[in-house]
């Protein structure tokens, strides 16, 4: 006999009994799983088993048939379970394959043969529980994306500032040390500014205040940076006065200390000698040569003030026709805006114009719509990658004031034909006269794929179950969408396809207008 092979790829168990619409023939139960017969294989005792089961039984060697045993028909050599004496059952095979199937996956109504369950629904079922590979939650497999990419409290993401790698329930910690992470300045209302720079911009921003560079001499203001240099010039005079008690009080200490002996020079107001000779003479001329260095620097600082007078006077002229173009400035940056804004709304209003120009070009009004796809590569591929899994038809209708209507198609499939067919749907968008029209929408709707030959196209057609949300009148701009999951194998579209000519395809809906 045909020995088996152990290296069998994705041998699973049986497939539970309450899979079969029927009641099991015990000749499709494997002996050691009880359940419906995977892949079955035939010991030479006559006793069938999955080829999984089999491959676990006969691992450490040839072992005795148990249902022999069981049965009381145990003989030797005959029932010894050997792979090298074991063969497929291609016939029992086929016949379980054929047998009647349901998905045992609550809310999920799929049927169908044996063979269509492990090809096409085993492990694909959008309604089978699987568990989070992360955070170990129990999840429904349509669920799978959105719970990964939102909802999964042990996923990773990427600093979108930083670019650092953390977990989800990390991500408050992160943004509060995050070096990129943008903040906000109280005093200016910048937005934006990156955390590691925004000590530098307190320091130079204009709005951001300090205390005046005299407060040590008594000048209580508190002034914004950017208004520092008005103030200095606006308050020379008061900052001259509060320093003028400084420096005398300067002048007198000094003059004091002084006393007898050799004079310094004087903070350049002149050079003073001591007399060689006759000190008693010279302290007698000191206070009459002080009152004169006072009664020169009280001199100086009147100049000093009057000169201030004369700056303030020029600065408050400035000051006045800055405010005047401030005030021009500001009214044109008004009106630049104001145009953007026009220019704005313009634009949007062309765009809108164009798409409605668009799509008039390839609006029908008679129920029949021809699609035509072209690029079909480039959409396959983007298709693939995720980046485009579906796009829409223009909208067509079946009157002038009928039913609006449009196409929706995945090109690498959606559902159980992901990956395997094209996925073709028919969608009632929310149209201007609706409310004149009976609903649901109930008219025969056919789809085809043409066949550039006009030889043989691929069609499906139906008719709406009018208790299905799809079909009423729209409360959105379009319904979800109702069709054909599995409406075209792409291995048709494969090689020198008559569907697929110039890189081009069409597709072509008919809804049956009787009874409108």
């Amino acid at each position: 006999m045909a020995r088996i092979s152990l290296d069998y790829p994705n041998s699973l168990p049986g497939i539970p009994l309450s899979v079969l619409s029927v009641p099991m023939e015990n000749k499709y139960k494997c002996q050691q799983c009880l359940q419906v017969l995977r892949k079955p294989v035939q010991a030479q005792c006559g006793h069938r088993f999955c080829v999984h089961c089999f491959k676990l039984l006969t691992s450490a060697g040839p072992k005795p048939c148990e249902a022999c045993r069981q049965e009381e028909i145990y003989e030797e050599p005959m029932s010894i379970l050997n792979s090298n004496e074991a063969f497929p059952d291609n016939a029992a095979g086929r016949e379980i394959a054929s047998l009647p199937a349901r998905c045992l996956n609550q809310d999920c109504s799929w049927t169908g043969s044996i063979k269509d369950y492990e090809a096409q629904h085993e492990g694909r079922c959008e309604y089978e529980r699987v568990q989070c590979e992360a955070c170990q939650a129990s999840i429904l497999l349509k669920d799978k994306d959105r719970h990964n990419e939102r909802e999964c409290e042990a996923r990773t993401l990427n600093c979108k500032y930083c670019k650092v790698t953390f977990n989800f329930k990390d991500i408050k910690a992160h943004d509060e040390i995050c070096l990129k992470f943008p903040l906000q300045c109280k005093d200016c209302g910048k937005k934006k500014i990156p955390r590691e720079k925004f000590n530098d911009h307190i320091k130079s921003c204009a709005k951001s205040k300090s205390a005046c560079p005299f407060s040590d001499v008594g000048c209580k203001t508190v002034i914004e940076n950017g208004k520092l240099s008005d103030h200095e010039h606006s308050s020379t005079m008061e900052h001259l006065r509060l320093l003028l008690p400084m420096v005398l009080s300067m002048t007198r200490t000094q003059s004091e200390a002084l006393g007898s002996g050799e004079w310094q020079e004087d903070s350049g107001f002149g050079l003073y000698r001591a007399p060689e000779e006759g000190s008693g003479a010279a302290a007698s001329t000191q206070p009459v040569d002080m009152e004169k260095k006072v009664n020169a620097l009280e001199n100086i600082v009147c100049v000093l003030n009057r000169e201030v007078e004369r700056s303030s006077l020029t600065l408050e002229a400035f000051a006045h026709q800055h405010r005047l173009d401030q005030e021009k400035i500001e009214n044109l940056s008004n009106r630049v805006r104001q145009l953007e804004r026009t220019v704005t709304m313009r634009d949007l209003q062309l765009s809108e114009t164009e798409q409605l120009v668009r799509e008039l070009q390839h609006c029908t009004y008679d129920g029949i719509f021809v699609w035509k796809i072209t690029d079909f590569s480039r959409r396959r591929q983007d298709a693939l990658a995720g980046r485009t899994p579906a796009m829409f038809s223009p909208a067509f209708y079946s009157s002038k004031y009928g039913y609006k209507m449009c196409l929706r198609l995945y090109l690498n499939g959606d559902g159980t034909g992901r990956g395997t067919h094209l996925s073709l749907f028919f969608v009632v968008m929310r149209g201007k006269c609706d409310a004149l029209l009976k609903w649901p929408f109930s008219q025969k709707v056919t789809l085809m794929l043409l066949d550039q030959n006009n030889r043989e196209h691929i069609i499906d057609a139906f008719r709406p179950d009018i208790t299905s949300t799809s079909f009423q009148r729209p409360i959105s701009e379009m319904n979800i969408a109702s069709g054909c999951p599995l409406f075209c194998p792409l291995a048709k579209l494969a090689g020198k396809s008559p569907y697929l000519r110039d890189d081009t395809i069409f597709i072509k809906a008919i809804v049956d207008l009787t009874g409108l």
